[in-house]
């Protein structure tokens, strides 16, 4: 597994956060001797910096290799070995909706996490995770079965709810019948722990750790998905599937942002395009919740599209597709997390 981050830049926050990429393009390949390896490309920040930001991560990962960014292999397959697709077989999920002894309507964070685990953006899970596959990405950013693993994919619900092991839940979106998750793990996490080993520090003045304290329930349920239908969106979505079979032969490198596209960001298309030659370039903006103050979804769209609309003629081997995903501002493992999904989706 090779990974090359390249950021606009690499700007420090407060040392009571994790500094993180604010932009990542992000390129993730097989090749035939697995190697766990990060490098800056192009960033204003100095090598010694740059190990200081990602070390929380990279000590994770094995530490540092030297590579280079030539000799990549074609893109190919999805992390973890299989595309996951939970929508398979609808019918049966169904007949599974009419046992179901809760219904749950999902909040618009849960409701990605459900868009990606149902499509296989999430390959290898096959549902929310159990307490032992929690703990093990929380501890050592690994699953059980030992694949790199950034952040934890959760399903929370508040103790009131009274779900108990075994119980088959109904997940709805905006009054749909979307999925039904088998309760095979009902767990109390330790949030302080989840906070500091996923975002580097238990403060409430981080957005994602005050949403995880305050916010989300003190319950989490794991257990596998049965989809009954994709969860729609107020934009048009793509699953890895479909865009897979859209992208032609060859190397595949992905664009990551969660903020309106400026032209620091189309620079870094068309270096990224130029220095992996002949790839297709991925353009794939997260478009779900990010944190308090950035600007709606929706608008960011809207000036992808404009883009996409400007440079068509000139850049035909530019690919566009939006992500409904939730931000976490999890700093260097949140950037491992994009670089999976996107090897999800062919990068």
């Amino acid at each position: 597994l090779k990974i090359v981050v390249c950021s606009e830049a690499l700007c420090l926050r407060p040392a009571r956060f994790l500094p993180r990429p604010r932009s990542l393009l992000t390129a993730m390949f097989p090749v035939r001797r697995v190697v766990s390896s990060i490098r800056p490309v192009g960033h204003a920040a100095s090598p010694s910096s740059f190990r200081m930001l990602m070390a929380p991560a990279l000590g994770k990962l094995g530490g540092f290799q030297k590579t280079s960014v030539r000799n990549f292999s074609v893109a190919g397959a999805p992390h973890g070995g299989t595309l996951v697709d939970l929508l398979k077989d609808p019918a049966s999920a169904k007949a599974m909706a009419g046992s179901a002894t809760k219904t749950f309507e999902l909040n618009e964070r849960q409701a990605c996490d459900v868009f990606c685990l149902l499509n296989g953006g999430f390959s290898p899970l096959t549902g929310f995770m159990k307490e032992d596959e929690y703990d093990a990405v929380v501890k050592d950013m690994r699953l059980p079965s030992k694949e790199l693993f950034g952040l934890p994919v959760t399903f929370d619900v508040p103790s009131s709810a009274g779900v108990k092991t075994g119980d088959k839940i109904l997940l709805k979106w905006e009054g749909q019948d979307i999925a039904v998750l088998e309760a095979e793990s009902v767990f109390k996490p330790n949030k302080v722990v989840e906070a500091k080993e996923c975002y580097g520090t238990s403060s409430l003045e981080h957005p994602t750790v005050h949403s995880l304290i305050a916010e989300l329930g003190d319950t989490y349920i794991g257990g596998k998905l049965h989809g009954i239908s994709s969860p729609a969106f107020k934009y048009q979505t793509q699953t890895p599937a479909e865009v897979r079979a859209n992208l032609p032969p060859g190397d595949v490198v992905a664009f990551q942002n969660r903020n309106p596209i400026h032209r620091a960001h189309f620079e870094l298309l068309v270096c990224a395009q130029k220095d992996v030659a002949g790839c297709t370039l991925l353009v794939h903006p997260t478009c779900g919740p990010t944190q308090p103050g950035d600007i709606d979804g929706l608008v960011r769209i809207q000036t992808y599209e404009a883009l996409r609309k400007e440079t068509e003629q000139q850049y035909p081997m530019f690919r566009w597709a939006y992500l409904p995903y939730s931000m976490k501002m999890a700093g260097p493992r949140e950037a491992i997390q994009h670089m999976i999904i996107r090897k999800n989706y062919g990068a």
